[in-house]
């Protein structure tokens, strides 16, 4: 028999058999108050209705103004409440008396009469209680003898149940638990060995046919795989930098607990979903994914994100997933590797770093400006005649102070544009004036190497709009360092010209040129080409590209080694 089957006999015949039993309980109570009932209604009035008209009767006295008002209300009472056999013959000679003693109201032998009437009917109703009573006490004992009957029963069935019922359903469940703590610990070879007729029987036969096929997947190639996937899984939730894993449609692979974190959502809401769809509620994942999948390409800048209460700067890699098909030559693409180093120590090092810069080089200027003050009180006549020696000390400070000036000023603009403080002043701006104002500046110094400085412009430029100062600060930077690598007697062309809707500068030069291995690195910081003269601190290409990217432009170089160098600007034109 099924457990189900034996549950809902023992508990439905319990269920039964106390549903009688309140009901036994409820039909004597209901028979015991009836029977109280009657008892009050029918006798106990009637005798108090007696007890009324006896001690209305001593008051009458051969007084002609007495008040027969109480005895005749509580006859009258009486004569509607005859309940007993003879009481109502009693209440009839009753009430006959008591009109002749209304009459003749000083005649002892009527009241004598009535007395006897009234004791009579008391008489009546007193024995009726006392056979009620015994209804009543008869009535208590059956209730009494049903009520232990069923009850007994309950009990008897509740016990079997109690005694029996734990036994037939937990012996098997500890077997079961047994057994499956022993599939638990890779012994698959544990079975199930009761075979019962019932719900346990059926589950013993699962078990058995489940602990069989994994036996024999334990045994298999697939259980070492998983148990490869199982370990990459634990050594990637174990890494401390974010990772997220995609495949060649953008579904996520994994994600492990790090980059969860700062996504702020669970693994099961978002392994298995589209990068692109997930975007759509999230913006964290939309700068980490989409940007990926849609332009191809990884960003430079490290990213500023906010998780736990705690501002973090990462750095985006993307490791492109390909394999090789066993028998096929070919690579094949099957997804991407987002990592994202946690590279917040190291910013707020460069911030320390750029902070420590700005302080030294501010502190810096002072002095040096004082330096070259006193170079220029010594240089007059006025002051005292020197020597060529003393001449040749003076210039060489001079040239020295004018060169720590302009690195403590390329410092000062490195620190600005760290901090993210450039402070720009977009206006439409002549192109030409942009142009003379750079060369004026550097003319001296291509003068000294007698560099010609050539000015190709086309005709009619629109304005440009950009920062007056900070482009021909770019340019200046240009032409220094075109002057710097040029031989004597060489020339330096200046093109301005329109393309599209930007105004495009470029200074090219015919110096040495730059080795193609150096192009993409010229505009780091503090870098300088092997070989060259450091002359300077490796910031001027640095800061010139933030500040034209600060106003939308495009910086960019062209070089073949031998040859020169051609550097470019590119602005938005005034349309």
């Amino acid at each position: 028999m099924k457990i189900k089957t034996k549950l809902n006999l023992g508990v439905g015949l319990l269920f039964l058999m106390i549903i009688i039993l309140s009901l036994i309980s409820a039909y004597s109570v209901f028979l015991i108050k009836i029977d109280t009932q009657n008892i009050l209604k029918a006798n106990y009035n009637t005798l108090e209705y007696s007890r009324n008209m006896l001690l209305s009767l001593e008051k009458i006295t051969a007084d002609k103004n007495i008040d027969f008002s109480v005895f005749e209300k509580n006859l009258k009472r009486q004569m509607k409440n005859a309940t007993e056999i003879g009481e109502k013959n009693a209440n009839i000679n009753l009430e006959k008396k008591f009109n002749t003693l209304k009459n003749d109201f000083s005649n002892e032998s009527v009241k004598n009469q009535i007395r006897q009437d009234i004791f009579e009917i008391m008489k009546l109703n007193m024995n009726a209680i006392k056979q009620k009573s015994d209804v009543a006490t008869h009535t208590a004992e059956t209730a009494n003898l049903w009520i232990a009957i069923t009850g007994t029963l309950c009990f008897l069935i509740a016990f079997n149940l109690l005694v029996n019922l734990p036994n037939n359903i937990a012996n098997p469940i500890k077997e079961l638990t047994d057994s499956i703590k022993e599939i638990a610990n890779k012994n698959y070879s544990q079975r199930v060995h009761f075979m019962n007729h019932n719900e346990f029987g059926d589950l013993a036969k699962s078990f058995n046919s489940m602990a069989e096929k994994l036996q024999e997947y334990s045994s298999s190639n697939l259980h070492k795989l998983s148990f490869e996937k199982k370990r990459l899984e634990t050594l990637i939730n174990n890494m401390h930098d974010p990772i997220i894993g995609l495949d060649n449609t953008g579904t996520i692979l994994f994600v492990n607990n790090e980059a969860l974190k700062i996504i702020g959502l669970k693994s099961s809401e978002v392994v298995g979903q589209l990068a692109t769809t997930l975007a759509l509620t999230n913006d964290l994942m939309k700068s980490l994914i989409v940007s990926t999948l849609l332009d191809g390409k990884q960003k430079v800048e490290p990213m500023k994100i906010f998780a736990d209460n705690i501002e973090s700067y990462f750095e985006k890699e993307i490791v492109n997933i390909t394999i090789k098909p066993t028998g096929e030559d070919q690579t094949i693409d099957i997804g991407d590797v987002i990592i994202l180093r946690n590279i917040t120590v190291f910013k707020e090092l460069d911030f320390a770093k750029t902070n420590f810069i700005a302080t030294v080089s501010h502190e810096l200027k002072t002095p040096i400006s004082s330096i070259k003050m006193s170079l220029q009180i010594l240089e007059k006549e006025d002051t005292g005649k020197m020597n060529e020696d003393q001449k040749q000390l003076i210039t060489s400070i001079k040239e020295d102070s004018e060169r720590l000036l302009k690195i403590t000023g390329e410092l000062l603009d490195l620190s600005q544009v760290e901090t993210g403080n450039i402070h720009l002043t977009i206006e439409n701006n002549n192109p030409y004036d942009i142009i003379n104002y750079a060369i004026a500046a550097v003319k001296v110094k291509a003068d000294q190497k007698a560099i010609k400085i050539i000015i190709d412009a086309q005709e009619n430029l629109p304005f440009v709009k950009a920062d007056t100062d900070k482009t021909a600060w770019v340019l200046i930077n240009f032409l220094t360092n075109a002057i710097t690598y040029s031989s004597e007697n060489s020339t330096i062309i200046v093109k301005v010209r329109q393309e599209n809707n930007t105004i495009l500068f470029e200074v090219i030069d015919k110096g040495k040129g730059i080795d193609s291995h150096y192009k993409n690195k010229v505009f780091d910081k503090y870098f300088q080409i092997p070989g060259s003269h450091k002359l300077g601190t490796g910031l001027g290409l640095a800061i010139s590209k933030e500040f034209i990217e600060a106003q939308n432009g495009i910086i960019s170089v062209k070089s073949e080694l031998g040859l020169g160098s051609t550097f470019s600007i590119a602005l938005q034109a005034d349309t």
